[in-house]
């Protein structure tokens, strides 16, 4: 999950404020609908991991956008969408005004923080009561069991998506989250893996189990930082026992 919201990027799930627990999601038709999550820790939205291409979203920005401003394109090349009524869809393959999302952050009575998307809905930026948000609302319906003798009732749910919530509403409160390898890393993080990355020409010699070339130094070298360090030497070792047969 994105600490805030210039850091989002590549592909993300969209986790619904609903019960129970479901992402925005897109059929090949460009047609949105909650989609019911079921890789989670404990039942907690905030660990939840798609298991359908349709709940993944590509997020990404273009010349000229803020940090906080984003795009999502679906699995099937439409963008996300939502038209000044609210209407949400994924049907168009280039990015517009209805297809830019405005990520605003809020924080609940206990301190959690939350994003919402902030939608072409929105009558006017600068006043936060006239925002709009992607919202989905849990509905419950009682339907009867018509061949139970106890004459019980059943528990129907359905989920209405909109893009017209107002800001002050739950039902707006989204968890979005992204793979690890796009997350920007620290300075910390980045300097304790170029640490990783060095290495000796001495250390590189004893995996190879012979003396290095400058080239093969070189070479083993850049493999370490690019990450393909165990192939090279393999390779090194190869050609070392075709020189020596030679």
């Amino acid at each position: 999950m994105p600490a805030e919201a210039s850091e989002l990027t590549g592909p993300t799930v969209i986790v619904l404020p609903t019960s129970p627990p479901t992402c925005l999601a897109s059929d090949l038709n460009g047609n949105i609908y909650a989609s019911p999550l079921e890789n989670m820790v404990e039942g907690d939205a905030k660990t939840a991991e798609p298991h359908s291409v349709q709940q993944v979203w590509v997020a990404s920005r273009i010349a000229g956008m803020a940090s906080n401003e984003i795009t999502f394109k679906g699995s099937h090349g439409g963008y996300l969408s939502c038209d000044q009524y609210g209407i949400l869809g994924a049907k168009r393959e280039a990015r517009g005004r209805e297809e830019n999302f405005t990520i605003d952050t809020t924080t609940d009575e206990n301190g959690r923080s939350w994003f919402q998307l902030q939608t072409a809905a929105t009558k006017n930026k600068s006043k936060a009561d006239e925002r709009r948000y992607v919202s989905a609302v849990t509905e419950q319906t009682s339907r009867k069991e018509s061949d139970n003798l106890d004459d019980n009732t059943a528990k129907k749910v359905s989920i209405s998506l909109r893009g017209d919530g107002e800001a002050a509403s739950e039902n707006t409160w989204i968890v979005l989250r992204m793979q690890t390898r796009f997350k920007p890393q620290t300075d910390e993080v980045k300097e304790a893996a170029r640490s990783r990355e060095k290495i000796s020409r001495k250390e590189l010699e004893a995996a190879a189990g012979r003396k290095l070339t400058d080239d093969e130094a070189k070479r083993l070298k850049r493999a370490k930082r690019e990450g393909d360090y165990a192939e090279a030497i393999l390779d090194i070792r190869a050609k070392g026992k075709h020189d020596k047969y030679a």
